[in-house]
């Protein structure tokens, strides 16, 4: 029977490595102390050089081979190191693996010293210049590097199970029974590989229920595919991701020799000509891009933090898709996406280039590793095959297509191109369409993209480069930004033919010197590095119905727009309706119609009255006149005197033959109801309005105090297989919990007890926002982060830390 021992501690590490340091008797005593998941080098938030990350490193473990290891399979796996490893136990090298995105096992039985102390030596190299995807020439992201992810060592008998896939035959019309297809590897790590016959066993039952049933058993040989069937079965789908765990048990003359279990979602995922259908349901896939890297640390989080960004896709954005740009990500991710109901999109490693035959052997082994690994995860749907972005090159995609259909013969494959009429080898031409400027259609049709219309189609990323945005630009640019984002996703909502589409991106990233900002960071998210929204993320929210979303564009500061006028203000809302206030005076209510975005179920709406019924109250003037009034000093509110609609001019010019009224008129009555100046401070309060009741509520005006708000995204933390990492998004807010968006003065972070910072101890807020990452220390007890900042109170978030180590 399996036995998993988790090897995330008691790790060194050097940032050199030499040839000696492989022996058994190398001393490692004064290299420093690491814990999985490792980054080789921390790096500031920005303005570092990449090269500060590509090294050649070593790791060392020293471990004791118990007596109860002899004559069994001993098995170490490692998640992720980035990018080159090569592996050594005890002075001997035992494997190697040329892929920094995808797990890799090595069979250590035969060359441990059982009963006495083993050395496991870890040549890691980082650098950018190997010749393996995704290098080769520049890359759009930072590549960092490290034993990233985490490592384990399975301890199981000589036969085991080494591999089982699991996929499904369902019947049309959704009926409840379907069949349980299993492909199983057996192998044997003893002295013999005889072909012997083995008795298969699997059970099923609901994921966190109490009992299994038995769907089958049958005798086999080593290799063998099985098909049982599964009565009264329930769909895994987005609203209800249902997961199965499915037992599978290897015998021998009675005797249980291995178990596995696997979990397993029960769906139909495919695209067609017209869109993806999920179960026989169209869906529209509304999704964004993630890269794996965080602040300071690169690629090296823990299982939390990779489960948090599945949850502030699904449940914060509300997007119901997610591509892995642009490489397979950790199974955590993967696992919490099932466990969601959020579908994933994911890719081979690559940027552009297509490198030489050696290259592209270690690409098509890329897409191998990544079908075997992620091939159970229902949340899964698509197999990224190309080299994102790269030129035609059928005979090395032939071969990827090859590999992925055989391993997988239940997905489609897609392949990421940036031009249009390729060679299409793949089931769905995915494509990366950055044609939306800001001021025409969202998105190309179809027909004019792909080169075969009768097949799929699906746009991969939009926007991103095309307008990058800080947290901190001006509020034009934040509005301009968010509306990139609406245009793009109005129009794909609007073509019938394309199957959705991945905004570019969930979040700002480090990059190389070629791209971004200047200062290392492509801001190209909706959301800054540390999962704070931008007012793009709104558009996102909006779209789903759990939690109520209320956004105004705009701080209702007239000096921070050009000519003080304010332009178009948005309300972002997936409310019914959205009531607008002036000094507690009713304006108007808003409702979800008045959107001029018909494909979106919640489009923004634009504010387009300032005034209510004051003029009509406060005026002694005609019903006409004040209604001519007020339309003039709205639209001058809205477009600026140099941009007014013709219409404007028209109701001027009867104003003026008709009421006899002044240009000197227009200026005082501006001032009174739209400028407000001179006078007391202006108040402004929205109302989301859902099922006839006020759901979230909205004020703005003056800044007349501030205050931290630092939200912890858990504050139990538990270590079991290896340290537990918590994010803590940072905010200055105003007296009405607006952020006050141009607050960039320095944060102080300290600790007590049994937790530490992850990054510096002191950080800027970049528009009003910013965030920390805590460790545990392998400590228990309460930990306390304090956080300081001018004008404001400190804070202090307590945190619970707990050992459960297996």
């Amino acid at each position: 029977m399996q036995k998993r021992i988790y090897w995330n501690d008691g790790w060194k590490f050097k940032e050199t490595y030499e040839n000696q340091m492989r022996e058994t008797a190398y001393q490692d005593d004064a290299w420093e102390d690491v814990r999985l998941p490792h980054t080789c080098k921390e790096t500031p938030f920005h303005y570092f050089d990449e090269s500060s990350y590509q090294m050649v490193c070593c790791y060392r473990k020293h471990f004791f081979a118990l007596e109860e290891w002899k004559d069994q399979t001993v098995i170490v796996t490692f998640e992720g190191i980035a990018h080159e490893a090569q592996v050594f136990l005890n002075g001997e090298r035992i494997g190697e693996h040329h892929c920094g995105y995808t797990a890799f096992s090595i069979d250590i039985s035969k060359k441990l010293r059982i009963g006495a102390e083993n050395v496991l030596t870890v040549r890691v190299d980082s650098r950018e210049n190997l010749n393996i995807p995704p290098f080769g020439y520049v890359i759009d992201y930072m590549t960092y590097g490290g034993i990233y992810r985490e490592a384990y060592v399975d301890l199981k008998n000589e036969t085991y199970l080494a591999d089982i896939f699991l996929h499904s035959e369902i019947p049309k019309g959704q009926k409840p029974d379907a069949k349980l297809i299993s492909e199983i590897e057996i192998k044997n790590s003893g002295k013999t590989d005889e072909k012997k016959e083995f008795l298969i066993r699997q059970s099923i039952r609901e994921r966190g229920t109490e009992n299994y049933r038995q769907i089958g058993e049958s005798r086999v040989a080593s290799d063998r595919k099985l098909s049982f069937p599964v009565p009264d079965i329930k769909l895994w789908d987005l609203e209800n991701p249902l997961l199965y765990e499915v037992k599978t048990e290897l015998l021998q003359n009675g005797n249980v020799l291995d178990e596995n279990i696997t979990l397993f979602g029960f769906r139909t995922a495919v695209f067609l000509q017209d869109g993806f259908y999920l179960n026989g349901k169209k869906v529209k896939l509304r999704g964004l891009n993630r890269h794996q890297s965080y602040p300071y640390v690169g690629y090296a989080m823990p299982e939390s933090m990779q489960k948090r960004d599945a949850d502030i896709l699904k449940n914060e954005l509300g997007v119901n898709a997610v591509r892995t740009s642009h490489y397979p990500q950790s199974r955590h991710f993967v696992e919490r996406c099932d466990e969601l109901g959020l579908l994933v999109f994911t890719e081979i490693p690559g940027w552009q280039h297509i490198g030489d035959e050696i290259w592209k052997k270690q690409a098509v082994e890329n897409v191998k590793d990544m079908v075997e690994q992620y091939r159970n995860h229902p949340s899964v749907i698509l197999w990224g095959v190309r080299i994102n972005e790269s030129g035609d090159d059928d005979a090395f995609y032939r071969e990827t297509n090859r590999v992925a259909h055989e391993l997988d013969p239940t997905r489609q494959t897609g392949g990421v191109r940036a031009h249009k009429k390729s060679s299409l080898l793949e089931d769905v031409y995915t494509y990366n369409d950055f044609s939306h400027n800001g001021t025409n259609h969202g998105c190309e049709k179809k027909s004019a993209v792909t080169s075969d219309n009768s097949k799929p189609y699906l746009i991969s990323e939009y926007n991103g480069h095309m307008y990058p945005t800080k947290s901190y630009d001006w509020e034009e640019h934040r509005v301009w930004h968010a509306m990139r984002h609406v245009n793009v996703l109005d129009a794909v909502a609007g073509e019938a033919d394309i199957a959705g589409s991945f905004g570019w991106c969930m979040f700002d990233y480090n990059t190389h010197k070629d791209f971004g900002s200047g200062d290392r960071i492509c801001y190209h998210g909706v959301m800054d590095m540390f999962r704070n929204p931008k007012l793009a993320a709104a558009v996102y929210m909006c779209q789903q119905e759990k939690e109520p979303v209320l956004e105004i564009s705009s701080s209702m500061d007239i000096g921070e727009h050009p000519g003080c006028n304010r332009g178009t203000i948005w309300i972002f809302t997936n409310a019914d309706s959205v009531r607008m206030y002036k000094n507690d005076r009713f304006l108007k209510e808003y409702t979800a119609s008045d959107s001029p975005y018909k494909n979106l179920s919640h489009g923004p709406i634009a504010v387009d009255d300032f005034i209510g019924d004051a003029i009509e109250k406060e005026e002694d003037f005609k019903p006409e006149q004040a209604r001519k009034v007020k339309y003039i000093l709205n639209a001058a509110a809205r477009y600026g005197l140099s941009d007014l609609p013709k219409g404007v001019y028209l109701a001027a010019l009867k104003l003026i033959l008709m009421y006899h009224m002044k240009p000197t008129d227009a200026v005082a009555l501006y001032n009174r109801y739209i400028g407000d100046w001179g006078g007391t401070s202006t108040s402004y309060r929205f109302e989301a309005v859902k099922n006839g009741k006020v759901v979230k509520v909205v004020r703005k005006e003056p800044v007349t105090s501030m205050h931290l708000s630092a939200e912890p995204d858990h504050q139990n933390l538990t270590e079991r297989n290896t340290y537990e990492a918590a994010e803590i998004r940072i905010r200055a807010l105003d007296q009405n919990d607006n952020i006050v968006s141009f607050y960039q003065e320095p944060v102080v972070l300290s600790t007590e007890g049994p937790i530490a910072i992850i990054g510096p101890e002191i950080i800027s807020l970049q528009g009003g926002m910013g965030g920390t990452y805590v460790r545990t220390t392998g400590e228990e007890g309460v930990g306390i982060l304090k956080i300081k900042a001018a004008q404001m109170e400190e804070q202090r978030i307590l945190f619970e830390v707990k050992n459960d180590r297996k």
